[in-house]
């Protein structure tokens, strides 16, 4: 379900990243138009790339703003602990309790291998 969310938001964050540098280009171009100088034109070209560039560093801070939010929610969740009641033992050990039916050394013999 958080992955879901978290994909919704990015697309979101990516029509939002769209929109701003179709606007950045339109004023890069409105202000290409009415510069009268060489240097004007030029000017206006960088401020359109810085727009464009400003645009596209807010999506990639608001998708990093996403995956925060998503670890914050999954914090602990679908984890098993390594350590605790559920750990298992290493071959050989029974936790102090003697099985009958094997030896100590924690291997079956050979024989009753393939019965």
């Amino acid at each position: 379900m958080q992955g879901m969310k978290e994909k919704v938001k990015d697309m979101a964050s990516a029509a939002k990243e769209k929109v701003k540098e179709g606007t950045a280009n339109v004023q890069g171009k409105a202000e290409q138009a009415t510069a009268r100088t060489h240097t004007e034109r030029e000017m206006a070209k960088e401020k359109e790339k810085a727009r464009e560039d400003e645009a596209k560093a807010e999506l990639h801070g608001e998708k990093a703003q996403h995956r925060a939010e998503t670890a914050e929610h999954q914090h602990g969740l679908g984890r098993v602990p390594l350590t605790g009641p559920h750990h298992h033992r290493p071959v050989g050990t029974t936790g102090g309790v003697v099985d009958p039916t094997y030896p100590t050394s924690g291997t079956r013999p050979a024989t009753e291998k393939y019965f």
